[in-house]
């Protein structure tokens, strides 16, 4: 039996999870119902990450001096593969750094091929460009925003 399998089934067991709090803070009283809790938690992460009015932000062209920047070539695309962490968490689209370092050759020349896309482009997928933010309670009361910080998933 692999140690690690062994120990990750230890605390697979041995975890107790926590109920999710269905009632939320705002500045004066408390908030029940989904839409309420969602907008409230959407203001608290606004705030916290200074991006308000978000939907207003019109990108202007920059005209630069800059020499341009060389398309990676494939053996740095290897070499950044190659140090992917391993045992992470996969993210939003569930790909692990282990899949990808498996697959070989084909794999990482498309990575490859599709990096060098958006350099090119210079533009990044509209799914890049969202996040979730998962809130986790660091202190005190569960229905007060500011008690949680924010973990996030690209």
């Amino acid at each position: 039996m692999n140690i690690r399998d062994f120990y990750s089934g230890i605390s697979d067991f041995k975890k107790v999870y926590p109920s999710r709090t269905n009632i939320a803070r705002n500045e004066v009283y408390l908030v029940a119902g989904s839409h309420s809790i969602v907008a409230r938690w959407g203001n608290n992460f606004s705030q916290l990450l200074n991006i308000h009015g978000v939907n207003d932000v019109r990108q202007r062209e920059i005209q630069t001096a800059e020499l341009p920047v060389p398309e990676l070539s494939a053996f740095e695309v290897e070499m950044a593969i190659e140090k992917l962490k391993t045992h992470t968490s996969p993210g939003i689209y569930q790909i692990t750094a282990e899949v990808i370092k498996a697959g070989g050759r084909t794999i990482h020349s498309e990575i490859h091929k599709f990096i060098n896309s958006i350099w090119n482009k210079e533009e990044l997928p509209k799914q890049w460009k969202e996040l979730i933010i998962v809130p986790i309670c660091t202190k005190g009361d569960k229905t007060e925003c500011s008690n949680y910080q924010g973990m996030y998933h690209f």
